[in-house]
């Protein structure tokens, strides 16, 4: 027997999806007009969504592939993408482990153990947190620029230093980690210890592979993070080829000439990255934040 709907729930219906639409629309459009940008003919900002002039010119460029142009004058890559898309890959790959292997030990503690001030510094650290990171901007490039005359992978201008500075990030991963270890009964590695098992090895062999899709998440975001990252990028590396595609991407604006083209190119170049990553992990990316909110 087939269920009548009251006429009032199918028009709430009806309003959901038109709102879902509409909210769709309104987050794919920017996306659109930025790959539309990337295949048009010239480096105009403005223009109709669908090309007029389709051209692979930008994207050859970025690649890193010279272009010939129909009068045959042939254009050289302006500035070297693929080098700075790499150099972001390898930044956020080496943040996002260091972020993840801190923030579970840190959690840990603060979720397993008891020692003196564990209250005040986990309010400490939510509160530091909340600052914005360009407020540090100065402290930053005075503490590496003086680490540099000692270490020299630390200081101004290396990619080491800007890995070490993305770890002050880790506070806000600390948290959602242990909501997430204190879900889990301890019971668990309480039987395991009786077993004879030592607390090391309790946490590797029964929490670790329980609370892999937390740990998922904490890396996805931060490498999210560190793949968008600007501020510190900006102010600790100056050299071209040492550049992340974050920061060498504002150079096709830089010095009025707006070649709107060629960065539309390099902006879709960076998002492949965090598209591939959320690809790999998505299995664990919904059970994680679901289950990372259920205690904090």
């Amino acid at each position: 027997m087939a269920m009548v709907q009251p006429r009032t729930l199918r028009w709430r219906k009806l309003a959901a999806h038109l709102s879902l639409c509409g909210f769709l629309v309104l987050i794919l459009f920017p996306l659109l007009l930025v790959i539309s940008i990337s295949f048009r003919e010239g480096n105009f900002a403005s223009g109709s969504l669908i090309p007029e002039n389709f051209s692979l010119e930008h994207w050859s460029l970025a690649l890193g592939i010279p272009w010939e142009r129909a009068d045959g004058s042939v254009v050289q890559p302006p500035f070297p993408v693929l080098l700075w898309l790499w150099n972001s890959i390898k930044v956020a790959l080496v943040s996002s482990l260091l972020i993840v292997l801190l923030s579970t030990t840190s959690a840990y503690a603060f979720a397993r153990m008891r020692f003196a001030g564990k209250g005040p510094i986990l309010k400490g650290m939510l509160i530091f947190q909340m600052f914005p990171a360009v407020l540090s901007l100065v402290a930053l490039y005075a503490l590496f620029d003086r680490l540099g005359q000692f270490v020299g992978w630390l200081g101004i201008n290396t990619h080491g230093a800007l890995i070490v500075a993305s770890l002050g990030a880790v506070a806000l991963h600390i948290w959602t980690i242990k909501g997430y270890f204190e879900s889990i009964d301890g019971s668990l590695e309480e039987a395991a210890m009786v077993d004879g098992a030592s607390t090391w090895q309790a946490f590797r062999y029964i929490l670790l592979p329980l609370s892999r899709p937390i740990l998922m998440v904490v890396f996805i975001l931060a490498f999210v993070m560190s793949i968008m990252e600007y501020p510190m990028a900006s102010v600790l590396l100056v050299d071209e080829h040492k550049l992340t595609l974050a920061v060498g991407a504002q150079q096709y604006l830089a010095d009025h000439n707006q070649r709107w083209g060629n960065f539309a190119a390099a902006a879709v170049l960076s998002g492949l990255p965090i598209t591939v990553a959320f690809l790999v992990c998505q299995r664990w990316i919904i059970g994680g934040l679901t289950a990372g909110g259920v205690k904090g």
